[in-house]
């Protein structure tokens, strides 16, 4: 790459670059072309894709694999290996997934692949990805339409986030379908 290309991903000014270069000090092999032109030869990183497959309760198990197949085939389309899969079941809501926060805190991290923006989280999915995308890694959503229905959705995923506080877990789900029930029949 181009000095000044090189220049912009260490955060500093083009002269600062060519001094580093200059004086031997630049921190990658780097050679000047017949044209003048620096190229530093920078050490491409290998990618680490990772799918995460999540689902809301154990009943919902066996629709993680369908979700892990569906994100392959993506992939494979795109001729890009996979390097990890992480299969979850827990709460989009949920701040706290061990194994998500395990992948991203991951630095050798280049590629979160979900089937669904809502199957990495319900919300504030945006902020992650611009903090991936920060660090060099990539969210790839496969299938990023949006719900007709999404803000009954995530109502209802607020509603079951409280319930699930105030009532348990386990029944939490029911309790805010029936809450949602009560809630239609009064208006």
């Amino acid at each position: 790459m181009k000095l000044s290309e090189y220049a912009k991903l260490q955060g500093i000014s083009y002269r600062a670059a060519w001094n580093q270069y200059k004086a031997g000090k630049l921190g990658a092999p780097a050679r000047q072309l017949p044209t003048g032109t620096i190229v530093v030869d920078v050490p491409t990183k290998p990618q680490k894709v990772v799918i995460y497959a999540r689902v809301s309760s154990h009943d919902q198990k066996n629709d993680l694999l369908p979700q892990v197949e569906r994100c392959m085939k993506h992939l494979k389309k795109s001729n890009i290996d996979v390097s990890d899969v992480v299969t979850e079941v827990g709460s989009g809501m949920n701040g706290k997934r061990k194994k998500l926060l395990k992948v991203l805190s991951d630095p050798e991290l280049t590629h979160l692949v979900v089937e669904h923006r809502d199957r990495f989280m319900r919300f504030g999915s945006e902020f992650v990805e611009a903090s991936l995308s920060g660090r060099g890694a990539k969210l790839i959503v496969v299938d990023d339409k949006e719900l007709d229905d999404d803000l009954v959705q995530d109502m209802v995923s607020v509603l079951t986030s409280f319930c699930a506080r105030l009532y348990g877990k386990r029944s939490a789900k029911n309790r805010a379908k029936k809450m949602m029930e009560a809630a239609g029949e009064e208006s």
